[in-house]
C-alpha cells in the first residue's frame, strides 16, 4: 500500500480528465508556450507567475543549483516557500529550452500522461545548470508542471579540464618524473584528503582532479581493488554494467553485464593509472583532528613500514570507507559461547573452501546471504540458510527490464543523461504509486520464481510500502535480494531453509528454536549487516566529531538520503557511500561543493530544518 501522506498518482481519474491526449498532441506547441512563461515570470522574479504553473499536488527537485543542498519541495505552498526564499537570490538566467527528441509526450501507463522537456540554465555569475520538467493535463485543457527538477552541473569560474580543454602539451620524457613529483606531496599538501581507494575514492579524486583541486587518496590495502579481492569469492556485482559504468572512462562493450569481483578489482587499478590519480597504497589514516579556527584538518597516515606523515592543513576530508565501515552487526544468541564450532560474520568470510565437508548455517536472508549460501552450495557444502524475516525478491533478469528499460540498457541514451532523467523522477513521487506499478509488473513476470520460494516456505514482501528493493536501499540498505540466481538453488532444495521458527539459543553442536527443533551446524555464518557507519568516524575523528555528524543513509522527510554527498554537520567533513551509479552521478555534486568553497564561489546552502 501506498504511504497515505503522499500526493496520488495524477491519473485521468484523479484529474478530471474526461479525454486524454493521445499521440497526436501538439507536445512543442505546449511545452514552448509554459516555457515562455515560465521564463518571463523567473526573469521578473515572480514567484507568484511561476507556482501559478504548478499543479496543486507537484514536486520541485533541486540538486545544489538553487539551494546548494539536495532538496524536494512536495507541494505547490512547499515550492511557494522555496522560491520566495531562493529565486531572486538564485539569479536564474540564460534559460534554453532543449527541442529535441526527449521533448515528447510519454504515457507510463494506460491512465497516466505527461510531456516531458529539457532545457538549460545558468545561475548568476557562478553556476551552470540544466532542468528537467514534466506537465500534466488539467480537467480545463491546460497543462501544468507535476514535476521539476533542476541540477548544478558545472561553475562557469571553474570548468572541467576536459575534452579540448586538457592537458594538450607534449611530455618529451618528463611525464615520469612529474607524476612521481606530484603524487610524493614532499612540497605541499594536498586540499582534500580522501580516504579509502575503492570505487567511491576514485571517482572523488577524478572528479576533484578534472576541476583542478589537488587531492590525495590515501588506502589501506598494497593494491587498488584489494577492497573487492579481499571479499568472499562468490562476489559479483547484481547491477548490468550499464547502470555501473565510471565518470570519464566508461566500461567496455565487451564487459560482462554482471561484473565479478575480482575483474571489478582489475578495473579499478587500471582506473587509477588511466586518470593519474594521485594515491598512496598501503597506507592508513590513523588520526584525524579538526582545527576549529582555521577549519584545517590535520590527518596522521602510517605506512606499512610503521612510518608516519602527518598534514597540517588539509581542507577537505572524504571518507570513501563505504557500507562495510560500521561494526559488522552481530545479534546475539544465549549459549553462543558454549558452541564448539566456528562463529563468523559475512565480513570476514572469503571461500567456501574454507569450510569443505562441514555443516553451514547462514543467518539472514538478503543479499551477501544469498550469494554466500550459492557459493558453499555450489562447491558442495551441506548449507541452510536461516530467514528470520522476509525479504523482498526481484529478478534481475525481470526487474532491471521493468526498472530501467528505458534508461540503463545497451540502447539507452548515454550514462549522464539517464542518471539525470532518473534522478528528475523525485523519491516521494516515486513510491507514491508508480513503483508499486512496477513491483506488481515485475511479480508478475517472477510469479514462477516466488511461487516457488513460497511453496519451499521462503517468506517474500513487496518492500517497504509495497516499492520494492528501491525505498528499502534508501532507507535501510538492506532487506533485499536481486535474484541471480540463488532463489532456484532455495526452490530445488540445493541450499536448505529454515524459516518457520524464531532462534531461541546456540548449542554445543547447533542452533535451537522455539518450536524445540534444532539445526546442527559446524560453521554458523551471520550475514547480518552493518552498524552506523559513524562508528568508523568516531574512531579516526573522535567520539566529539563524530557525535557532530548528521546520520548517514536513510531518508529524510523530503525523500532525500542524509548525510551523504553533503553537509555532514562537521566543517570540510565528507562522507561518500552507496552502489557505483550514485558514485558516479553525485561525485561530481560532491565536487562541484568543494571546487565551490576552494574557489570563494560557495553559496550558502538551503538546508531542511533539523
Amino acid at each position: 500500500m501506498s504511504n497515505p501522506k503522499l500526493f496520488p498518482l495524477p491519473t485521468f481519474d484523479y484529474l478530471g480528465i474526461q479525454q486524454p491526449p493521445t499521440d497526436g498532441v501538439d507536445a512543442i506547441k505546449i511545452v514552448r508556450e509554459w516555457f515562455s512563461s515560465f521564463t518571463q515570470h523567473v526573469s521578473s522574479n515572480n514567484v507568484d507567475g511561476v507556482t501559478s504553473l504548478f499543479a496543486r499536488e507537484s514536486y520541485w527537485r533541486d540538486m545544489l543549483a538553487l539551494t546548494w543542498d539536495f532538496r524536494t519541495f512536495i507541494g505547490r505552498d512547499k515550492i511557494q516557500q522555496f522560491l520566495t526564499d531562493r529565486l531572486d537570490l538564485s539569479q536564474l538566467d540564460a534559460l534554453k529550452l532543449r527541442e529535441d527528441a526527449f521533448l515528447r509526450l510519454q504515457r507510463p501507463g494506460p491512465d497516466l500522461a505527461w510531456i516531458q522537456f529539457m532545457f538549460d540554465f545558468k545561475v548568476g555569475k557562478v553556476g551552470v545548470g540544466m532542468g528537467i520538467g514534466r506537465l500534466i493535463p488539467q480537467s480545463d485543457g491546460s497543462w501544468k508542471c507535476h514535476c521539476m527538477f533542476t541540477n548544478l552541473e558545472g561553475l562557469q569560474d571553474f570548468p572541467e579540464q576536459i575534452g579540448p580543454r586538457r592537458n594538450d602539451q607534449p611530455s618529451h620524457g618528463i611525464w615520469t618524473k612529474k607524476r612521481e613529483k606530484e603524487v610524493a606531496f614532499e612540497d605541499r599538501e594536498p586540499a582534500v584528503l580522501i580516504m579509502g581507494g575503492g570505487q567511491a575514492g576514485l571517482e572523488i579524486g577524478a572528479r576533484l582532479k578534472a576541476l583542478g583541486v589537488d587531492n590525495l587518496i590515501v588506502e589501506k590495502n598494497a593494491k587498488v581493488g584489494d577492497n573487492w579481492r579481499n571479499r568472499y569469492e562468490a562476489l559479483c556485482l547484481h547491477d548490468p554494467v550499464w547502470y555501473d559504468h565510471m565518470p570519464y572512462l566508461p566500461f567496455p562493450p565487451t564487459w560482462p553485464v554482471y561484473s565479478p569481483s575480482v575483474k571489478l578489482a582489475g578495473w579499478l587499478e587500471g582506473y587509477a593509472e588511466a586518470m593519474e590519480l594521485n594515491l598512496w597504497t598501503s597506507s592508513t589514516v590513523t588520526n584525524a583532528s579538526l582545527n576549529e579556527q582555521t577549519k584545517e584538518w590535520k590527518i596522521t597516515i602510517q605506512f606499512a613500514d610503521g612510518k608516519e606523515r602527518v598534514f597540517n592543513h588539509v581542507k577537505h576530508f572524504v571518507f570513501c570507507t563505504g557500507l562495510a565501515a560500521g561494526v559488522p552487526n552481530m545479534p546475539s544468541y544465549p549459549g553462543m559461547d558454549q558452541f564448539k564450532g566456528q562463529i563468523i560474520h559475512s565480513f570476514d568470510h572469503k571461500s567456501a573452501a574454507d569450510h569443505a565437508g562441514k555443516k553451514v548455517v547462514v543467518i539472514g536472508a538478503c543479499t551477501s546471504a544469498h550469494d554466500i549460501a550459492a557459493d558453499f552450495c555450489l562447491n558442495g557444502v551441506d548449507v541452510t540458510m536461516y530467514q528470520r524475516s522476509s525479504t523482498y525478491i526481484m529478478s534481475t533478469k525481470n526487474g532491471w527490464k521493468v526498472l530501467f528499460e528505458d534508461l540503463y540498457t545497451e540502447n539507452a541514451p548515454p550514462t549522464d543523461l539517464a542518471d539525470r532523467l532518473n534522478a528528475s523522477f523525485p523519491n516521494e513521487f516515486l513510491h507514491s504509486g508508480l513503483a508499486q506499478r512496477q513491483v506488481k509488473a515485475i511479480a508478475e513476470l517472477d510469479k514462477p520464481l516466488l511461487d516457488g520460494l513460497a511453496k519451499r516456505g521462503f517468506r517474500t514482501n513487496w518492500g517497504l510500502d509495497g516499492s520494492g528493493f528501491g525505498r528499502l536501499a534508501w532507507a535501510r540498505a538492506g532487506g533485499y535480494y536481486l535474484d541471480t540466481g540463488a532463489s532456484q538453488m532455495i526452490i530445488d532444495g540445493k541450499i536448505k531453509l529454515k524459516s518457520d521458527s524464531k532462534l531461541e539459543r546456540f548449542t554445543e553442536t547447533g542452533l535451537r528454536f522455539e518450536d524445540g527443533s534444532e539445526l546442527p551446524a559446524d560453521v554458523v555464518l551471520f550475514a547480518t549487516g552493518f552498524g552506523d557507519v559513524r562508528t568508523y568516524i568516531r574512531k579516526i575523528c573522535g567520539e566529539e566529531v563524530g557525535n557532530r555528524c548528521k546520520p548517514i543513509w536513510g531518508l529524510d522527510g523530503e525523500g532525500e538520503l542524509h548525510g551523504t554527498f553533503k553537509d555532514l554537520g562537521v566543517p570540510g567533513l565528507w562522507y561518500i557511500m552507496g552502489n557505483l551509479a550514485l558514485h558516479r552521478f553525485h561525485t561530481k555534486h560532491v565536487a562541484l561543493q568543494i571546487r565551490a568553497m576552494e574557489g570563494g564561489v560557495f553559496g550558502t546552502r538551503y538546508s531542511p530544518d533539523p
